[in-house]
């Protein structure tokens, strides 16, 4: 157990972003701001240079924005080649739409669609695992036969868009409905102007729904024979986003410390 005097100076120093830690997705490993967060401090025993590994998932994130960024117009295009439609947003709820999010309204309905999501996805990867091991046969088989041919930051991308996709694929639908049952709370609370957890709680699943569709975009490329499937888990991504965003039009706009704010260095 950390003595209690090293765990106050710690608590007071500067370098550390206070509350960092209540909005983030929990991956430690990926996180750019790890060496200012105190929680992961106190949680690792050995963590080696964490401002170096701020500064290369840093790197992976912009990636892996710049991949949703200059996508999405095309992903609409291929979508369509296939008869989905990433832009459609089911209005209907059985003839009926509440005006107010609850647990038994469309907070049901979002938490059910993300929670398929999950089960589909985690259905899909079971069922093509073999993909992945022909992948990196393929992969190995180039390397041996060529080497111009650099197959290795290939398989990285591939583990990369997979472990993105593993991470979020339930955190997704949990962070949905903190959500949802935030906004309850909230109401009779009276916070007024002050910022909302709900809309912090819907922003972490905006971004892990975006991170995600970026990942599958990925796996698009890779496996083409999967297209059709791969693009009905696009296109249940940003229906769900579309929804979130429609009931929580402030959660983009929340500030998280430190991820959303200019940070300065002590």
């Amino acid at each position: 157990m950390m003595d209690k005097k090293i765990l106050k100076k710690l608590a007071k120093d500067p370098k550390y972003i206070s509350g960092i830690y209540n909005y983030c997705d929990r991956w430690c490993e990926r996180c750019q701001f790890s060496s200012r967060c105190l929680n992961h401090t106190l949680v690792e025993e050995q963590f080696g240079d964490l401002q170096e590994n701020d500064a290369l998932n840093e790197a992976f994130w912009q990636r892996l924005s710049e991949i949703l960024n200059s996508t999405l117009s095309l992903l609409k295009e291929m979508a369509k080649e296939e008869g989905l439609d990433l832009d459609r947003i089911d209005h209907d709820m059985n003839g009926k739409r509440d005006d107010k999010i609850s647990e038994n309204g469309l907070g049901h309905l979002l938490t059910h669609a993300s929670e398929k999501y999950a089960q589909s996805v985690e259905e899909w990867l079971n069922a093509n695992e073999y993909l992945f091991h022909k992948k990196e046969e393929e992969l190995n088989r180039i390397r041996l036969v060529s080497s111009k041919n650099d197959p290795a930051s290939e398989a990285i991308s591939i583990n990369d868009a997979t472990e993105v996709i593993r991470w979020y694929q339930y955190q997704i639908c949990a962070k949905i409905t903190r959500a949802i049952k935030g906004v309850s709370k909230e109401e009779e609370s009276e916070l007024g102007d002050f910022p909302k957890d709900s809309d912090g709680s819907a922003k972490v699943a905006l971004i892990g729904i975006d991170r995600s569709i970026s990942a599958w975009t990925i796996l698009l490329s890779t496996f083409p024979e999967q297209k059709k499937q791969i693009l009905s888990f696009i296109g249940s991504l940003q229906n769900t986003k579309d929804r979130v965003e429609m009931e929580f039009p402030q959660a983009r706009a929340f500030v998280r410390p430190g991820f959303d704010e200019i940070i300065f260095s002590s």
